[in-house]
């Protein structure tokens, strides 16, 4: 169940310097900034002495449950940081509104916005990124859980090195049953190319919107045929074009898993990069061959000069022959 409309205003607009304690450890969180809303919560940046935490305050007790769990699931997932740590939950006595507010406290992921990222650093960035994406979905596919909700917003980029991160895991579903976020532009039911069944082709769908939202200049609506409208989109920017074919694979749902589209993208960003050091090694190439033709012509020239001279110099010495 999400949160009322009253309880997600009330919660969406604490003051920056609000102070969260638990009632049950009696640990204090200082509310610094909201970092963002959904359907099932607030999500603040907060200072618990000198550390920087991440707390979400809900009046959804099933929710906030559900999303505990998986971070917790996350937690025992060997090689992969799938998400931000679990650090503790607790309940609030609202002095706002003299009830009862659960929550969490989790890691404060610092980080750059994925989209952010892109436009500061380059194009070139978006399938390395992508690629680490889907080595992190993988992960959580064979765990049994898709994402669901997946979109720049939910992508943090921390390092160095550029490293991508899972934030908000309020949409992460148990594979086979109906996705329970999602937004519209990453959603390839808007786009009438799929259900909204959890599976990992729906998250796949996703993670190439997202590549194809990020490297595109300005925002995206859907206007008719939405299949049509998307590779049109592609073929009309001429990085992406060269990863048409993935793309278009994820779009249409034929990957299965996301190991063979980061393989497929893998073999796509190795031809490009190839392709980009050959048409930077043809002006050296065609350099020594303007070199050799310039040896060559000057050679030339050298005989008939050296020629002309011994022509020269024997004439002479015929007609003092002749003179003699």
């Amino acid at each position: 169940m999400a949160m009322s409309h009253t309880s997600k205003n009330r919660l969406c607009n604490l003051p920056p310097g609000t102070v969260i304690i638990g009632k049950w450890h009696g640990h204090s969180y200082r509310l610094l900034r909201r970092l963002g809303s959904g359907a099932n919560g607030v999500v603040y940046l907060a200072e618990n002495g000198r550390t920087r935490v991440a707390v979400k305050l809900s009046d959804d007790y099933a929710s906030l449950a559900s999303e505990m769990n998986i971070l917790r699931r996350f937690a025992k997932v060997q090689g992969a940081a799938l998400g931000p740590s679990l650090l503790e939950a607790d309940d609030w006595q609202s002095p706002f509104a003299r009830e009862t507010v659960p929550f969490y406290v989790m890691e404060y992921i610092e980080g750059e916005n994925f989209a952010a990222f892109i436009r500061r650093r380059g194009k070139e960035w978006a399938p390395v990124l992508v690629m680490q994406l889907l080595s992190v979905l993988d992960r959580l596919h064979q765990e049994g859980w898709i994402f669901g909700d997946l979109k720049p917003d939910n992508l943090i980029v921390t390092g160095p090195p550029p490293s991508v991160r899972l934030l908000d895991v309020g949409g992460t579903t148990l594979q086979g049953r109906a996705v329970k976020e999602f937004t519209e532009l990453y959603d390839r039911g808007y786009w009438g190319l799929g259900s909204r069944k959890a599976e990992p082709s729906y998250d796949l769908f996703a993670a190439a919107m997202v590549m194809i939202s990020s490297c595109c200049p300005g925002p995206i609506e859907k206007k008719g045929d939405g299949r049509a409208q998307l590779l049109s989109i592609i073929e009309a920017d001429r990085f992406l074009t060269q990863y048409k074919d993935v793309l278009q694979k994820a779009l249409d749902g034929r990957y299965a898993k996301a190991a063979d589209m980061r393989r497929d993208l893998l073999a796509a960003s190795s031809r490009h990069t190839s392709a980009k050091n050959e048409r930077k090694a043809a002006p050296s190439r065609r350099s020594g061959r303007q070199v050799k033709r310039r040896r060559q012509a000057r050679g030339i020239v050298e005989t008939v000069v050296i020629a002309a001279a011994l022509l020269g110099a024997y004439a002479l010495y015929i007609y003092w022959q002749l003179a003699m």
